[in-house]
């Protein structure tokens, strides 16, 4: 495995009793190393080769968000001195560019929402507005409804679904009280801020995105 960067150092897992070495199993049991079949050592090898850049790699990507933000901190300071003011928009979120408009770097925060339980009785005056409305009408509506209440796997509901209700305009009385009862139910438990870095070849080309993850690289 080539690299360019030093692997984080592994134990190679063996230990030495009476001058006879010894390796862990799965079941904490001390196993001769000479009685380990020659393809148990090499996936051993292999398995902590690989986890000593995996560790190295996520140590540099932990240092390289930590120096980020502080760059960008001290840009803002850097401006607030300067003008008085903040550079960033609604939230915090900003975007910054490089002179040519080849390069930027978007923060962007997003909030946590989760649900109160009012969110059961807007699901409660849906349905009688499902219920009343003829059979086979707003058939759109019955779908994005069914998806927005559909719960995954931890227990939550579809937000992005949920949102799209809150945009449908319906007149009818218990529908707005329903939209009412989800804004109410909406409830900000914290935030969490990314940055996403971006280039292009041309002033007018398109922006391509600067992959910090596995399994996009």
């Amino acid at each position: 495995m080539a690299s360019d960067f030093t692997p984080a150092p592994i134990p190679d897992g063996r230990v030495t009793l009476e001058g006879r070495e010894y390796m862990s199993d799965a079941k904490g049991n001390l196993v001769p190393v000479k009685m380990i079949k020659p393809q148990a050592m090499l996936q051993d090898e292999l398995v902590r080769k690989v986890m000593g850049y995996a560790l190295a790699l996520s140590g540099q990507v932990a240092r390289f968000k930590e120096h980020t933000f502080d760059d960008i901190g001290g840009f803002e300071a850097l401006l607030a001195q300067e003008y008085g003011a903040a550079v960033g928009g609604k939230k915090g979120n900003m975007t910054l560019m490089t002179f040519d408009g080849l390069m930027k770097v978007q923060v962007q925060v997003a909030d946590t929402v989760v649900f109160g339980p009012e969110l059961q009785i807007a699901k409660a005056l849906i349905d009688e507005c499902l219920t009343e409305w003829a059979a086979g009408s707003r058939d759109e509506i019955r779908t994005i409804v069914t998806r927005a209440f559909n719960t995954d796997k931890e227990g939550q509901v579809n937000r992005a679904q949920i949102y799209m209700l809150l945009q449908l305009e319906i007149e009818d009385d218990r529908w707005q009280r329903a939209m009412k009862a989800i804004r109410d139910a909406m409830r900000t438990v914290g935030s969490k801020t990314y940055v996403r870095v971006y280039l292009r070849e041309a002033f007018d080309g398109q922006w391509q995105p600067v992959s910090i993850d596995l399994a996009k690289v």
